[in-house]
């Protein structure tokens, strides 16, 4: 482990928070079909390992946006893949790395309602609910999270550090 990194969320901790947001899920959509968007690249390991533990029928779908360079927020959210299908009429869940600022999350939910689905809820792995500057719902929480910078299970440093078994803070 690099010395800069301090271990917040052990490995034990996300299977066992992932395990129970995977049972409320399934309890919330019994019955129906679910569309899971998954926001590029950071929700990534967190899709896989809720959606491997979901026995609601799934069919996914991706969507690319980016804010960030580095540590730093540009400010500015940039839609980069769109999704490939419609989800007009459908029970829609994003499932997201973080929420911090709120900006991105907004940026989303909006440009996700236009498209008509029937529901569309926000699941979210981190919540830096201290960095807000756009209220946004967040119906699954994973982890209440301080307002460090963050990186492993797909939080990243310029793309790096995804691949950490754990999320840990970036220190000094």
């Amino acid at each position: 482990m690099n010395e800069n990194f301090k271990v917040l969320i052990s490995k034990e901790e996300l299977d066992k928070r992932i395990q129970e947001l995977a049972e409320q899920i399934d309890k919330d959509y019994l019955g129906k079909e679910l569309t899971i968007i998954c926001v590029m690249r950071g929700a990534v390991f967190f899709t896989v390992e809720l959606t491997l533990r979901m026995k609601t029928k799934l069919k996914y779908e991706f969507i690319t946006i980016s804010s960030y360079t580095g540590t730093d927020t540009t400010g500015e959210v940039m839609l980069r893949t769109d999704l490939r299908e419609s989800i007009e009429g459908k029970d829609v869940l994003i499932v997201e790395d973080i929420v911090d600022t709120g900006r991105s999350m907004n940026y989303l939910l909006e440009h996700l309602r236009s498209k008509n689905p029937r529901t569309l809820k926000v699941c979210a792995l981190a919540n830096k609910a201290e960095r807000r500057e756009i209220e946004v719902p967040i119906d699954y929480i994973g982890f209440e999270i301080p307002n460090k910078y963050i990186v492993g299970y797909g939080f990243d440093i310029d793309n790096s550090y995804r691949n950490l078994p754990y999320v840990a803070s970036l220190e000094g």
